[in-house]
């Protein structure tokens, strides 16, 4: 079995440290299970209404990149297009019942979609340089973009965010093997 090494980078906190090297881990892994993807199967949805691979990877940067200006306690939504190069609604999530993957993701290869994860990475290293052991324990209330609010920790949104990407992680193994047996069973 591999070892997997977790080397915390220089940080003020170790525990935020130790939680960036293991998403970094995770995003290295998901990288290499998506090594030869093409456009195609990135884009291809198992029916209408449903997320596809490029939305969902789309996705992840935009909601690491919301998540830790969250912690920071800044706007996490104007910034985005600057910050990723997308914008909030940009990964087409929620997707409307019947709905199509958004136009602008149309075409995109791998590249185009780690590179966004790469720029929300990269905010999210700066970010959290500066946090201390107690900064993870602050506390404050956030509002949704749905309007309801919730009292939250900064080590509270590091953990979402960890739970977040494991579960798209997750969903997007299951889309390449129904992609794969799609092909198979035509």
């Amino acid at each position: 079995m591999e070892s997997l090494k977790f080397t915390p980078g220089a940080g003020r906190s170790p525990i935020a440290m130790a939680w960036l090297a293991h998403l970094d881990d995770q995003t290295k892994l998901l990288a290499k299970d998506l090594k030869g993807i093409t456009p195609a199967e990135l884009q291809w949805q198992m029916r209408p209404g449903m997320n596809t691979i490029g939305m969902l990877l789309a996705h992840l940067a935009i909601v690491e990149a919301t998540w830790v200006r969250t912690a920071q306690e800044l706007e996490p939504y104007e910034i985005l297009p600057k910050l990723v190069g997308v914008g909030l609604m940009d990964d087409g999530m929620p997707l409307k019942a019947g709905g199509a993957p958004p136009r602008g993701l149309s075409g995109r290869d791998l590249k185009y979609y780690l590179n966004l994860i790469r720029r929300a990475r990269a905010h999210t290293k700066r970010a959290l340089r500066s946090f201390r052991d107690a900064d993870l324990e602050r506390s404050f209330v956030r509002t949704r973009r749905n309007g309801v609010r919730q009292r939250v920790t900064a080590g509270w949104i590091l953990y979402h965010v960890a739970e977040h990407f494991s579960g798209h992680y997750g969903q997007i193994l299951l889309l390449r093997h129904l992609y794969r047996d799609r092909k198979k069973k035509a």
